[in-house]
């Protein structure tokens, strides 16, 4: 199937049940390389349980899961899925407090090339270069040398994101970025993502209706486990069916 080859992930016919609740019904999408993707639907729609396929905490009962058009990723364990560059931003941010903003990059940074080397021989030139543009890119290089504790939620949110990207991941999963940001806080997280989605793949899980619109998308919609809808923000609102079982709560 072409679109497989040339997609950057692609999602076909994935099942998942827990004790008979069946999570993911016959799932079937596609993210296609530098493409930004909001998914949206109400609690239980298997939303969490998507992402949990996609980077292998959870093994699909049936259908395909592909990575760059040809890597099985129902056969690859979590470690072995992050190095192949999906990187995963869970919707409460894990940041080290009593570390320094530039320690977390520094640290994020080891995960990739050993945490022992790291420590021993300090980052490379190459590397302390591209901490101080992603320093930059996620608003916290005049926070550089705080604590990460004395950042506000939304500027915790970010380092995560920056922590990510150190990573240097093809395929960024961001689960509700903005939840429990300011108005402002909100905003430039839009920007950001639209930023980062100039260079890589994002796909952002969120409930706030307003960041979607901001981020200007494709929206998926899911419901009991398989695609509702799909297409622009305005086109899914006005689908009856997702008005009922989701917009209309």
């Amino acid at each position: 199937m072409s679109t497989k080859a040339t997609s950057l992930l692609y999602l076909d016919g994935v099942e998942v049940s827990f004790d008979g609740f069946k999570a993911l019904n016959n799932l079937s999408f596609i993210v296609a390389p530098g493409e930004m993707r909001a998914i949206i639907g109400p609690n239980g729609a298997g939303k969490t349980t998507m992402m949990d396929v996609i980077t292998g905490k959870t093994r699909p009962d049936a259908g395909e899961v592909f990575f760059s058009g040809e890597v099985d990723l129902t056969a690859r364990d979590e470690a072995e899925i992050a190095r192949l560059g999906i990187g995963r931003k869970f919707q409460k941010p894990t940041v080290f407090d009593s570390h320094t903003v530039w320690d977390n990059l520094e640290l994020a940074v080891s995960g990739a090339t050993g945490l022992f080397s790291v420590l021993m021989t300090g980052i490379s030139a190459e590397q302390h270069g591209r901490l101080e543009e992603i320093l930059k890119k996620v608003r916290l290089w005049p926070r550089r040398s705080d604590l990460a504790a004395n950042l506000s939620h939304g500027q915790k949110q970010w380092l995560e994101i920056g922590m990510l990207l150190a990573q240097d991941p093809k395929l960024l999963l961001v689960d509700e970025p903005v939840a429990g940001m300011t108005d402002a806080e909100t905003v430039e997280t839009a920007i950001l993502l639209r930023e980062i989605a100039e260079t890589r793949s994002v796909v952002v899980v969120e409930h706030d209706m307003e960041f979607v619109r901001a981020l200007g998308v494709k929206v998926t919609v899911l419901h009991e486990g398989s695609v509702l809808a799909e297409g622009s923000l305005d086109h899914v609102s006005a689908d009856p069916r997702v008005v009922e079982v989701y917009l209309g709560r």
